[in-house]
């Protein structure tokens, strides 16, 4: 393994550890301040089906996932699916920069001290959880690969049919 990759994958120590967030648990409440500055409770979003993608803008794999994002965000928010982004990046104009590059329509979410990050512990990065309407947790992505957003777009249909 080259030393850079191996390095990178140290740093992740701190932010990730064993996976705390179990799929049939309840998704743990936080609120977090968009990109905008309001802040945002993901309790409040009870009723709709939760796509919670954790990112980072130094975090390659993260930033080919989000034009997917998007597309799933256009495609399912009327039908009932709220998508979150939470950036972990420490300065929040990194998370900015790359939201404006990338045309992001989705909201933003700031956890620049990495307190919802490390609540949720999923031990990898990119991490998507997917939430039902009732607030449990359904589903877990750890990473990204090409594809895996036609398994985000199965689970999001089969949520938002129930």
């Amino acid at each position: 393994m080259p030393r850079a990759l191996a390095a990178s994958l140290l740093a992740l120590i701190p932010l990730f550890g064993r996976a705390g967030v179990q799929a049939d648990g309840s998704a743990p409440d936080f609120t977090l301040r968009t990109l905008g500055g309001a802040p945002l409770r993901l309790g409040e979003l009870r009723g709709k089906v939760v796509l919670l993608n954790f990112w980072a803008s130094w975090c390659g794999p993260c930033r080919q996932e989000l034009p997917q994002l998007n597309r799933l965000h256009d495609t399912y928010r009327s039908a009932g699916l709220a998508l979150l982004g939470v950036n972990v990046d420490d300065d929040p104009r990194k998370a900015a920069d790359v939201a404006q590059r990338q045309g992001l329509r989705f909201p933003v979410l700031l956890d620049s001290d990495k307190t919802v990050v490390r609540r949720y512990d999923l031990g990898s990065m990119p991490a998507t959880v997917l939430i039902d309407r009732d607030g449990q947790v359904r589903f877990l992505h750890r990473g990204w690969h090409d594809g895996l957003d036609t398994t985000y777009e199965r689970q999001i249909r089969e949520l938002i049919k129930e």
